[in-house]
């Protein structure tokens, strides 16, 4: 194993003098004062659920719009007839297409986008591409609302902030939810805005403990673990 450099020691050093249960408040405030890479990192949350993703009635699964947006400049691919692209194209999406997109994505492993948002006739297409898109967590769902004839509104929500997220195979749900520049409040409200949808959606069928740990971090920075309990007590 490569051995950590000196930055990264002294971070994880800082976060282990931390005193108390960490909320998530203590948790940003730690964050910022370890992001110390000379570009803006992305920060990133994992949460453990107590959840059986191999069931369906277990499953994970859901959008929210975080206040502050992410930080990142979202590529935006919509797949529709050629009567709904010229508005695709006038809302913003980089990339517009239906075969010619479709083609590229099957016969090229093309995925240099963010997110995906069809039409509801053209599915047979998209259904197509699953094989690619899915994996990478990039099939558009009508429950995520990336499935819909209202592509402005779809790609605007998108474009200001909006992430969908899905638990994967061990139970962990992870997103990016800003950038270290951010300020210590925003990423707050950002990691609360994710967490509370998260415990909204909760499955009736999940037993015992549900959220088992949660974990922010930077690109290059250790991993900061919340208290639980501290954390979802702030949320209720």
């Amino acid at each position: 194993m490569a051995k950590k450099g000196k930055r990264y020691r002294a971070a994880v050093e800082l976060i282990q003098q931390a005193e108390g249960p960490i909320g998530v408040g203590q948790a940003v405030d730690l964050l910022k004062k370890t992001a110390t890479a000379k570009f803006d990192e992305s920060v990133d949350i994992d949460v453990r659920l107590g959840v059986d993703p191999r069931h369906a009635d277990q499953m994970v699964r859901g959008t929210v719009a975080l206040p502050h947006g992410t930080g990142k400049d979202v590529r935006v691919l919509v797949l529709a007839n050629e009567g709904k692209q010229q508005e695709a194209r006038d809302a913003g999406a980089d990339h517009v297409g239906l075969d010619d997109m479709a083609d590229k994505i099957q016969k090229q492993g093309w995925t240099d986008f963010d997110v995906v948002i069809a039409t509801p006739d053209v599915m047979a297409v998209v259904g197509r591409l699953g094989r690619v898109l899915g994996p990478r967590g990039l099939m558009p769902n009508p429950k995520s609302g990336t499935v819909t004839m209202d592509l402005a509104s779809a790609i605007a929500e998108v474009k200001a902030g909006k992430i969908d997220f899905r638990v994967d195979k061990a139970g962990i749900l992870h997103t990016a939810i800003g950038k270290s520049s951010f300020t210590a409040e925003q990423l707050k409200d950002n990691a609360d805005s994710f967490l509370r949808e998260i415990l909204r959606l909760r499955p009736a069928s999940s037993k015992g403990t549900y959220v088992r740990s949660i974990t922010i971090s930077t690109t290059m920075g250790p991993g900061i673990i919340m208290d639980r309990n501290e954390v979802l007590g702030s949320l209720r």
